[in-house]
């Protein structure tokens, strides 16, 4: 058996398995070849130079337990591997922090940001940082910003300091404790860029999570926690206290995922830009400080 035979098997059976993507992967092919690759040691980015390789025995039954434990635990491949990846970044990820895949990463990447935000970007806030993947992919792209990055969970935050010294940022990434704007003060400075993947699923959609999601901490995905049904409860908090932490001519940007009808419902009036990403144009918005005025 080859390595690609492997993988199409072991695809096949995270298929009829029923299991659910959406944690780095998008199918079961995908989702399989990561495991596979892992489990063998072999390069996750390189397929090709490797899809022929025999496997032996040993390899075959190895890679088979691990497609065995992500079927039985509906547990995310990340949590498996210990390891995911966002644009092309790796980060540790464990239980403590949800599998990094906000689309503000790809707006990042692709300097659409760049055509928003103030020039130069001097200070950087990633509020409900997670793992820290943001943050990092912030400083990377703005080379002279001081980073901020805060979130309500100390185990969260254990995580994401873990991610920014793998990727010796250490000196430009400050991680603090804290509810939302709680965490950082005025008085120390405003920011010029705001970015924000918070908990934002509603009600009916958290009672329909499929396993895998329900893996992940629940704090970092429901937006119900102050009693409301449409997610929008932290969104409501965020932009109560957003001008006062926004230079003037700063911006927030904040991702909403499939909750846009949610989000208009509850702030009909206010002027927001919608950026494209490679989900669709309505799952990550821009908010001009002067929104707010």
């Amino acid at each position: 058996m080859t390595v690609l035979e492997l993988i199409e098997r072991s695809g096949a059976r995270l298929e009829a398995a029923g299991v659910a993507f959406g944690h780095g992967t998008t199918n079961a092919f995908d989702d399989a070849a990561w495991l596979v690759l892992w489990r063998l040691g072999l390069p996750l980015d390189a397929l090709d130079d490797v899809a022929g390789r025999a496997v032996t025995p040993g390899e075959q039954a190895a890679a088979e337990a691990l497609v065995d434990e992500r079927i039985a635990s509906r547990r995310p491949a990340a949590y498996l591997t210990g390891e995911a990846w966002l644009q092309g970044v790796p980060f540790h990820v464990d239980e403590r922090v949800i599998v990094p895949r906000s689309l503000i990463a790809e707006l990042i990447a692709d300097g659409t940001l760049d055509a928003w935000a103030p020039v130069p970007v001097r200070r950087v806030l990633d509020l409900c940082t997670g793992n820290g993947s943001l943050a990092v992919l912030a400083a990377r792209a703005w080379p002279d910003a001081e980073v901020h990055a805060t979130d309500l969970s100390a185990d969260a935050l254990a995580v994401a300091r873990r991610n920014v010294e793998r990727h010796g940022l250490a000196d430009r990434i400050t991680l603090a404790q804290g509810d939302g704007w709680a965490a950082v003060s005025p008085a120390r400075g405003r920011y010029d860029l705001v970015l924000c993947n918070p908990p934002y699923v509603n009600r009916a959609s958290m009672a329909a999570l499929p396993a895998e999601y329900r893996a992940e901490p629940a704090l970092a995905l429901d937006g119900n926690v102050d009693g409301g049904d449409d997610g929008m409860d932290f969104v409501r908090r965020l932009f109560a206290d957003a001008p006062a932490h926004l230079h003037d001519d700063g911006v927030l940007v904040l991702e909403i995922g499939h909750e846009r009808v949610h989000f208009e419902a509850a702030f009909p009036r206010l002027d927001v830009v919608w950026l494209p990403t490679s989900a669709g144009d309505d799952q990550v918005l821009l908010i001009r400080r002067e929104a707010w005025a």
